[in-house]
C-alpha cells in the first residue's frame, strides 16, 4: 500500500507550480521543488536546507546558473532542454518514506529523492552549495533524535 502525501507536500507541489511559472517554464522540474521546500518553510526539508545556510538567495543563484549552462548544452530544436525527473524523484520519495516505514510522504522525503536523483538540477544545486544526501539523512537523524528524546 502507497502512503498518502503530507498536506505539505501538497502545497509543495503547488508552490512548485507557481514557481515553474514565475520561471516561464513548461515543465515542473527537481529545481522548482527544491525552491518550493525552501518557500513553504514549515517542513522538516526546509529546517534540514536551512541548517545547512540555504537561502533563496543562495538556492536560487545556483539553479539559474545550472539552467543557463544547461540551457547553452543541451538545446535542442523543439525540445526543452534540462529534462525534469520529477516523476523519478516522487516515486524514490514514497520509496523513502516506506524504507522508514513513515505513515505519509513528507518534505523531508522529498529532498532526499533530490539529492539522490542524479543529474537533476536539484540535485547539482544542493552539490553546488555543498549539501549531499549523505549530509541530509545525517541532519534528520539529528533532528528526529532531539524530537524523539
Amino acid at each position: 500500500m502507497l502512503p498518502k502525501s503530507s498536506q505539505r507536500v501538497a502545497m509543495v507541489i503547488k508552490l512548485a507550480n507557481q514557481i515553474a511559472r514565475e520561471y516561464e517554464q513548461e515543465y515542473v522540474g527537481t529545481e522548482h521543488m527544491l525552491l518550493a521546500i525552501l518557500t513553504e518553510g514549515t517542513g522538516i526539508g526546509s529546517t534540514l536546507l536551512a541548517g545547512r545556510s540555504v537561502t533563496g538567495d543562495n538556492l536560487r543563484e545556483q539553479i539559474a546558473g545550472l539552467i543557463r549552462k544547461q540551457m547553452e548544452e543541451t538545446w535542442v530544436f523543439g525540445r526543452l532542454p534540462g529534462t525534469p525527473h520529477f516523476k523519478n524523484v516522487m516515486a524514490s520519495a514514497i520509496q523513502e518514506c516506506q524504507d522508514e516505514a513513515a505513515k505519509e510522504v513528507c518534505t523531508e522525503h522529498i529532498l532526499l529523492a533530490l539529492a539522490k536523483e542524479q543529474g537533476c538540477v536539484a540535485q547539482q544545486a544542493l552539490k553546488g552549495l555543498g549539501i549531499t544526501y549523505d549530509d541530509i539523512r545525517k541532519d534528520l537523524s539529528a533532528i528526529r533524535a532531539r524530537t524523539d528524546g
